[in-house]
């Protein structure tokens, strides 16, 4: 249960507030002026404060300030009947998340609430590295693990560690499901703005006539039905920790708004001509080749280069399998915990099911698993009846085939140039004997030196196998 403060001299109002959240399910307590809120605040937590201007004693701003000065890092949104653009960028250069004009449309009041206690949630929920954490709980212990004990994930770990208190922009690679929030979560709260602010953007859900005004927010009259300003997310995020999350999917124009910021950093409102600065840290993540979207003209390659100051690429479940077992033991841990399941086993034949699986969605399917399988468990033991997957196996062969197939794609692209600045005039003869011939020899291994077998494995006649044998010398160990 979320609390809420509202600190407002108005009863009506007040009671009315007081009616709204308690009805979807918050725990509200309300203060008729500064002096008694900032008391309340010194002995206990909130989730989200709602702070009215216009009071006795201190005003709204003045309470503000005591709130940012006390290092409370509680979302507040500002309430007025007096709005003027001064209020408004006094109160967001103080550090409001966002403020509100009375009377105000109790629909908006709720979605500007519920972003806030979102990013309250994602600011409070401490995400830990394997090297500064002690044995967790049951119930997975305080905030939220990243869990890796592969090499693959040490690297990242340590690239995390070495980068987080460093203000450089990180770019985050790798498939859906592999925990790019998760590592840019991790990069905040082990740098040095782990007290401020911090925002996700989702690029792929906002339309692009709408990106602009998301990010930069607008004046009153930008354009129909911007009937007040709006404050965008990096004016909120001022001195904070903005994720944009898959970056990829923005447009040519967005993408050139975006470069001014990390260049400059500043921008104007969309409608207005004011030039407003932002100290961000940027990070974003993507499991888009952006390399190949900027050869395509898809991505400004300067916008690209600027993003990629430092890269970390998280690998798919698929290769550090070994993962999978502590995986396991932490999702089952936290769920068991949460819905108060008696779990303490996991069958082995269950273990073996989950590791027989492609996992084509990562990790994420992987907790979305265990999560059903958790609550559909009606004893102390984790069996493979109440394990299902997301993807039939037919899918995820095909997943994990084209994943091979844009790895191989990749690794080819990294050694030509290599290749070519080397080779001599029979490059492309070389290149393709030199391909064929590990191809032949490979499956012939695979097959055991069967040649019908292998001949049908690649797709060509055991007459032209016999024939890349004799040619490459690649008789069986036999003769």
């Amino acid at each position: 249960m979320e609390r809420i403060l509202i600190v407002d001299n108005d009863e009506g109002l007040t009671h009315f507030l007081t009616r709204l959240f308690t009805r979807q399910g918050h725990e509200v307590h309300a203060r008729a002026d500064g002096e008694a809120a900032l008391e309340l605040l010194a002995e206990n937590a909130f989730d989200l404060i709602l702070l009215d201007y216009m009071m006795p004693g201190l005003n709204g701003l003045e309470t503000l300030a005591a709130i940012k000065q006390a290092q409370v890092k509680t979302p507040v949104i500002i309430m007025t009947a007096h709005g003027t653009t001064e209020t408004a960028i006094d109160a967001m250069r103080i550090g409001a998340y966002d403020y509100l004009l009375k009377p105000f449309d109790s629909e908006e009041l709720k979605r500007i609430a519920a972003d806030a206690l979102r990013v309250n949630r994602l600011m409070k929920e401490v995400v830990r590295l394997p090297g500064s954490l002690t044995k967790v709980s049951p119930a997975g212990g305080a905030g939220v693990r990243v869990v890796g004990t592969h090499r693959k994930m040490q690297e990242v770990f340590k690239l995390i560690g070495q980068v987080a208190e460093k203000d450089v922009t990180v770019l985050i690679t790798g498939e859906s499901g592999t925990g790019k929030e998760l590592a840019a979560r991790a990069i905040y709260h082990h740098s040095h703005r782990k007290d401020k602010p911090f925002m996700a953007v989702n690029c792929a859900t906002i339309p692009d006539a709408l990106f602009e005004s998301e990010l930069f927010g607008y004046e009153r009259g930008a354009f129909t039905g911007a009937d007040r300003p709006q404050v965008g997310k990096f004016e909120r995020c001022h001195t904070g920790t903005l994720f944009f999350d898959e970056i990829g999917e923005i447009s040519r124009a967005a993408q050139a708004k975006v470069l001014r910021v990390l260049q400059e950093g500043e921008f104007e409102r969309l409608g207005g001509g004011e030039t407003i600065h932002a100290d961000v840290r940027i990070l974003a993540a993507t499991n888009k080749n952006l390399e190949r979207e900027v050869e395509q003209g898809r991505f400004r390659e300067d916008l690209y280069y600027r993003l990629k100051v430092i890269s970390i690429e998280l690998p798919p479940l698929r290769e550090r399998i070994d993962d999978i077992e502590p995986l396991v033991g932490y999702f089952v841990g936290r769920f068991a915990g949460q819905y108060a399941k008696p779990i303490q086993y996991v069958a082995e034949p269950a273990m073996r099911k989950l590791h027989a699986h492609a996992w084509p969605g990562n990790v994420r399917e992987l907790e979305n698993c265990l999560r059903r399988g958790v609550l559909m468990c009606k004893g102390d033991v984790l069996l493979p009846e109440h394990l299902h997957f997301e993807s039939d196996p037919e899918r995820a062969a095909a997943a994990t085939r084209d994943d091979l197939l844009r790895a191989v794609r990749g690794r080819i692209e990294e050694m030509v140039p290599e290749l070519l600045r080397l080779a001599d005039r029979q490059a492309h003869a070389n290149l393709v004997d030199l391909v064929e011939e590990t191809l032949i020899a490979q499956a012939l291994k695979h097959c055991g030196h069967n040649q019908v077998q292998t001949a049908r494995l690649l797709g060509i006649s055991r007459n032209t196998l016999r024939h890349r044998i004799k040619k490459y010398h690649l008789e069986s160990p036999e003769g």
